[in-house]
């Protein structure tokens, strides 16, 4: 089984690349990263370099940083190693984890028509999975993903962890591409690169 390593700007991104990565049938390797896109960025050249040896997937969010991602991507990374999937998520993991419908409304027990139909387009993904965690009529969930009031955090205490779960136990990324084309060239990306490994 090919393995392949992972550098990601946060915890709810390791859970993603860890989970296509198997999806692909490969076996996540390292996990390097973990603080923020400017950090991942600044270290990507050492990823990439160590790319033309080992497999990688590297994955950011692509918030508000650019309209163009084919030339947002060039121009953060001109030059991939040839063991280097490095991936822009539109415009955060969290549509990719929305363009899953049928199973996003099943771990909240919302109706599946209440969930978007089209997330890349949303401004912000991660605001509208708290709008959907306040529909839940479970309430661990609606605790741990919510912001606490009175607080001035954007996302519930356990947020990340939550969704995690969602991730592990019932995404299932083929259900997405026509909903998610971001998510769709990261599967075909991994499916290459574990193609690269192996040969």
């Amino acid at each position: 089984m090919a393995e392949v390593n992972i550098a990601v700007e946060g915890m709810l991104d390791e859970s993603v690349a860890m989970r296509l990565i198997q999806y692909v049938g490969g076996e996540p390797g390292r996990v390097l990263g973990g603080e923020g896109k400017q950090s991942l960025l600044q270290r990507l050249p050492k990823y990439n370099s160590a790319a033309n040896y080992s497999a990688w997937l590297v994955l950011i969010d692509l918030d508000q940083d650019a309209e163009c991602v084919p030339a947002f991507r060039t121009k953060i990374l001109p030059r991939p190693a040839p063991k280097m999937c490095f991936r822009i998520a539109v415009p955060k993991v969290e549509a990719w984890l929305l363009a899953d419908r049928e199973g996003f409304a099943q771990f909240l027990g919302i109706r599946c028509q209440d969930v978007p139909a089209n997330p890349e387009a949303i401004f912000d993904p991660r605001q509208k999975v708290i709008e959907l965690a306040r529909k839940s009529k479970r309430k661990d969930i609606r605790e741990d993903i919510i912001p606490r009031p009175g607080t001035n955090t954007r996302i519930g205490p356990a947020y990340a962890s939550r969704l995690g779960e969602f991730v592990d136990t019932l995404w299932v990324p083929s259900r997405t591409p026509q909903r998610a084309p971001s998510l769709n060239r990261a599967v075909l990306c991994l499916e290459r690169l574990i193609g690269v490994k192996q040969s």
